[in-house]
């Protein structure tokens, strides 16, 4: 059995940006907010965070302030993955000396590799990595699906402990549950199977959602682990009309909207991402009404 890194909601936290940059004013607060909150843990520079149209410097600088924001309060995990492996070691070695608490590394996009070349390219990231790796499948938008016997045989590596799925298979995610065992933790990628993963022994989830509902979705998880199986399921119902809103555009276009209603920073996105529709827009914000986070 592996060390677990967090049990519970891991805040996947988008970047405020500016035409100009990186809104640190705006991410600072944001982090604190999520703390103040009680969120389990914060994944920085995922997908949600926008790390694939960070600069290099952006990237390494995001890392680098949120681990001292977050000063060891929760766990920190910095995406680090690419389709370049050569630059996912480059990230990653530069996050682990920074002081994150584990790597979300991405299956690599465009490139299409086969399940051996999968394996190859996270074993040779795991290599180097002195903090835990987690392997984030989310085959949607890489084109590329890492599959239950590849996870298994990559949780025989030591520095690989942890598994965001994001295939929205549920079959495919039962049958890794069952290959892995107690060798690799899984983490819902969707905030829409959140209990569904639990319920095959999931240790929570990194979500987008939490970006504005951090105590709740850490809440319902917390639920489901105490054995209030039903409670938790109310809440992932209830909350499924704005898990939807938050997807009705490709992530994480309605969450930058969302955290802009609420005060954090800018709806500025980078091309090619531009800012939602303003018929979803008032749809989502309807929602957030509805939840008081406006």
């Amino acid at each position: 059995m592996k060390n677990t890194i967090f049990e519970g909601a891991g805040t996947a936290i988008i970047t405020p940006l500016t035409e100009k940059g990186v809104d640190y004013d705006s991410f600072g607060k944001l982090i604190d907010w999520q703390l103040a909150q009680g969120i389990d843990a914060i994944v920085v520079a995922g997908t949600t965070g926008e790390g694939s149209t960070l600069t290099d410097d952006e990237h390494k600088e995001v890392i680098s302030y949120c681990v001292k924001r977050v000063a060891n309060k929760v766990p920190v995990i910095a995406g680090t993955g690419s389709n370049d492996t050569a630059y996912a070691i480059e990230l990653t070695k530069y996050a682990c000396d920074a002081g994150v608490d584990g790597v979300l590394l991405v299956t690599p996009y465009y490139n299409k590799a086969t399940q051996n070349g999968l394996i190859k390219s996270f074993a040779a990231i795991a290599d180097i990595a002195t903090k835990p790796c987690f392997l984030y499948n989310v085959p949607s938008r890489t084109g590329c699906n890492l599959l239950p016997k590849s996870i298994a045989a990559l949780a025989e590596h030591p520095m690989i402990t942890a598994l965001k799925e994001a295939s929205g298979n549920i079959s495919q995610i039962v049958e890794t549950a069952a290959l892995c065992g107690d060798q690799i933790d899984i983490y819902s990628g969707n905030d829409d199977q959140v209990i569904p993963i639990l319920s095959l022994g999931g240790k929570g989830v990194i979500s987008v959602l939490s970006n504005i509902m951090p105590k709740e979705t850490s809440e319902m998880c917390k639920k489901f682990f105490a054995g209030d199986v039903a409670g938790a399921a109310k809440m992932q119902f209830d909350y499924l009309p704005l898990i939807n809103a938050l997807f009705c555009e490709v992530n994480p276009i309605p969450v930058k909207a969302a955290c802009a209603a609420m005060g954090f920073g800018e709806n500025y996105l980078r091309l090619p991402l531009t800012p939602m529709e303003e018929a979803h827009a008032q749809v989502l914000y309807g929602l957030m009404r509805e939840q008081k986070l406006i």
